[in-house]
């Protein structure tokens, strides 16, 4: 089987963005009159989180900054063979090690400024292929209700936060990480070590991290029975996050409900996205055959490139989404204490450039 990661093509890598570079006060003039009317789906990618301190996969140049990146496929990690049992191990590893980094991640000022206008019905559907939660975490100050959260937001790729069984049984992450550190002191202590002396492991928008420099052996990592399983006297070791692998399809019902939301919208606002993953991509192809207009705001080159009908601002989210909010709502952005809290929530601490950045890091996504 012979599967890929997702690039985007290489004549795109070229272009000249300089076009689509705005000043702030002008893209927040752009922003706000292209929501102003309501009605929008909203796209996310990795980038929207990097102000939370979660890296992403490309930079500027819409390379890979890692190019050594090397994921696990969907095939890989079911397969039940020893060779399977070895990915498992390396996969479960690294992701045991770099979950807490995302775990930890407080949402930023774009994430607040999304759930603003969710609350305020600028913008009634949401999809995101991050699978960190923030989006939710964000949206929780209105919303309370975990249900109420869950319908506002389509996760296009899944979530880290969840864990599913070869049979389809369920464990919080949260759960299945106490189990993890239970069958494996010996690495418990490794990360309880790191936590401590204040280090950080390179984590990837995924909780994947690369440990291979440290000469670390993957053969003694211990991956827990299903719990479910066991109730039944059934031994199964074979777990994946609730997320999509490259290599895995995303299921019927998230394809529908993506497309549904595209039809339903009157415009599509893209915010952090390269759409270097057809499932991303192929809404943007539906919003245009639709003749929706669309608006993208990211930096660096993306698959939306010279795609006709496409608007595209060269600007971080960062910059420019607490005044398009507080344009689009107007008094209504001061006199309602839920929204002036969420504009007044957020952090923007992106993660320190390392070795492995080719450029800056910026909102980019798979």
């Amino acid at each position: 089987m012979r599967v890929s990661v997702p690039n985007i093509p290489q004549s795109l890598l070229s272009v000249n963005q300089s076009a689509n570079r705005v000043s702030i006060a002008e893209a927040i003039e752009r922003v706000s009159t292209f929501l102003a009317l309501g009605n929008v789906t909203l796209i996310t990618g990795a980038g929207v989180s990097v102000d939370s301190g979660i890296r992403a996969y490309r930079g500027r140049d819409g390379r890979y900054m890692n190019p050594n990146y090397k994921p696990i496929f969907y095939h890989e990690l079911v397969d039940e063979t020893e060779k399977g049992q070895s990915f498992r191990q390396r996969y479960w590893l690294r992701s045991y090690l770099g979950y807490p980094s995302v775990r930890e991640a407080l949402p930023n000022t774009t994430h607040y400024a999304v759930a603003a206008l969710q609350y305020a019905g600028v913008i009634p559907r949401l999809i995101t292929q991050n699978v960190d939660g923030l989006h939710h975490a964000a949206l929780s100050i209105v919303h309370p209700s975990p249900v109420m959260v869950q319908e506002s937001i389509l996760e296009l790729h899944g979530t880290l936060h969840r864990v599913r069984c070869k049979h389809g049984h369920l464990t919080e992450r949260a759960v299945f990480q106490d189990l993890l550190s239970a069958a494996n002191p010996k690495w418990k202590a490794f990360a309880d070590t790191i936590q401590k002396e204040g280090g950080a492991l390179r984590t990837n928008p995924d909780g994947d991290v690369a440990i291979e420099h440290l000469g670390i052996s993957y053969d003694d990592f211990v991956i827990p029975e299903c719990p479910t399983c066991l109730l039944a006297n059934r031994h199964n070791n074979v777990h994946k996050p609730d997320l999509v692998f490259f290599g895995e399809s995303i299921t019927e019902y998230v394809k529908k409900r993506s497309y549904l939301d595209i039809e339903n919208s009157d415009r599509v606002l893209l915010i952090g996205t390269t759409l270097a993953t057809y499932s991303a991509f192929r809404l943007l192809k539906h919003a245009t055959e639709l003749r929706k207009p669309v608006l993208m705001i990211d930096v660096g080159p993306s698959r939306a490139d010279g795609v006709q009908g496409v608007q595209k601002l060269e600007i971080a989210s960062g910059d420019i989404m607490r005044d398009v909010v507080r344009n689009v709502l107007g008094i209504r952005g001061v006199i309602d204490s839920l929204v002036e809290e969420m504009l007044s929530s957020g952090i923007r601490k992106p993660p320190p450039k390392d070795d492995d950045d080719g450029l800056e890091a910026v909102g980019q996504q798979q």
